[in-house]
């Protein structure tokens, strides 16, 4: 196995599955120590930096340069989810070029890819500066990149994420609501007086499904298509002999970019509303949980035609332009005023049981790396 390889297997022997996902968990502070350590004894100035609790940290290393240069940042974590049904996820075992084992693909193999390269970074005599963000809690929460751009800027960024070498410069955001109808609670044999919390959240129902199929008829985004939204959770009654004085239905909402979570809150109002007006006793509240925003580079920024040139040059194809239907951590820093973009190796089963990473392409991406290091630092 190469170094690179190597330092990939080390990754994945490390249980680091995040514990809001699964309560009891490892978490970073393991590998936090390991990347902590292998950065430093390569001449790195490494900084660790407490994020989402005690012993979740953020690695931060930095590889400066003689001066006057841009600085680029690459930003990776650390975390990963579960492993239910998996038989022994953390010890990575290789068959036919590939890699498998718990985070191979998501995303310790860009890990490995992004600390060999910024190590060798050290050593070329750059004039700008190379920051590694190793961070926590991607999985769940983010709490690793937002503490970094509260601290660390940087010109530009490359995220690690596996896209199969396509560079990424888009991906949708998300937005979650809770909607809840009132009822009026009585016992089943007294319909005169009961009004049925579930019944009227069907309504609800009805109008999100049409709102999912007049969103699947628009053209939407060149990259990404349009919007969508589905009911994700539901509860309501307490038994069989009662009407329910309550129903809550969880709503997820997929943004793509000029859509904003205020945009999609008025269109849910909207609908409640004109419920509302067909039927006199429908009540029910609309509440925000949570939201992150789509993201979306300009193909000729400087970082995203440096990566064109640097995969043109080590692939000897022309570059794949996507968009991810997922989010991910580069919406945080493109927010921050960093333009960013994605790119990562080859690999499948993400979340899944059988995941793995095509060793390959893991190699060809911290030689694209390299190279856009090269062009965008120098």
């Amino acid at each position: 196995m190469s170094e690179l390889d190597t330092l990939l297997a080390e990754l994945v022997s490390i249980d680091s599955v995040n514990p809001d996902l699964v309560p009891g968990a490892r978490g970073e502070g393991e590998i936090a120590d390991f990347v902590a350590g292998w950065l430093r004894a390569r001449g790195l100035d490494v900084h660790r930096e407490e994020t989402a609790g005690a012993g979740r940290p953020n690695v931060v290393a930095v590889a400066r340069g003689i001066g006057g240069g841009k600085v680029l940042m690459l930003n990776a974590h650390m975390d990963t989810v579960g492993v239910a049904g998996m038989t022994d996820p953390f010890r990575p075992v290789v068959r036919q070029g590939r890699l498998y084992g718990r985070g191979a693909m998501d995303t310790k193999a860009a890990l490995a890819a992004f600390m060999m390269a910024t190590a060798g970074a050290v050593k070329r005599g750059l004039r700008g500066d190379i920051i590694l963000t190793a961070v926590a809690d991607e999985e769940y929460a983010s709490a690793g990149t937002e503490a970094i751009v509260r601290k660390w800027k940087a010109d530009a960024a490359i995220v690690g994420e596996p896209s199969g070498l396509e560079i990424v410069t888009t991906h949708k955001g998300f937005a979650w609501f809770e909607i809840e109808t009132a009822g009026i609670a009585a016992h089943g044999s007294l319909p005169g007086v009961g009004v049925d919390a579930i019944a009227k959240m069907g309504k609800v129902l009805a109008a999100v499904d049409a709102m999912a199929a007049d969103l699947k008829r628009l053209p939407g985004h060149a990259a990404l298509g349009p919007g969508s939204i589905h009911a994700s959770l539901i509860q309501g009654g307490q038994e069989l002999s009662s009407y329910p004085a309550s129903c809550r239905v969880g709503i997820e909402r997929r943004t793509i970019p000029g859509e904003t979570p205020d945009d999609v809150e008025v269109q849910l109002k909207r609908m409640l509303v004109s419920i509302g007006a067909q039927d006199p006793d429908f009540k029910a509240t609309l509440k925000r949980i949570f939201a992150r925003d789509p993201m979306e580079a300009a193909k000729d920024a400087p970082i995203v035609t440096a990566l064109a040139r640097s995969v043109r040059s080590v692939t000897g194809s022309e570059p794949a332009f996507a968009g991810m239907s997922g989010w991910l951590d580069s919406a945080l820093l493109s927010a921050a005023g960093i333009p960013t973009v994605v790119i990562g190796p080859r690999g499948a089963g993400l979340h899944g049981i059988d995941e793995w990473v095509d060793l390959a392409s893991v190699t060809a991406c911290r030689e694209i790396i390299d190279a856009t290091i090269e062009e965008f630092c120098r």
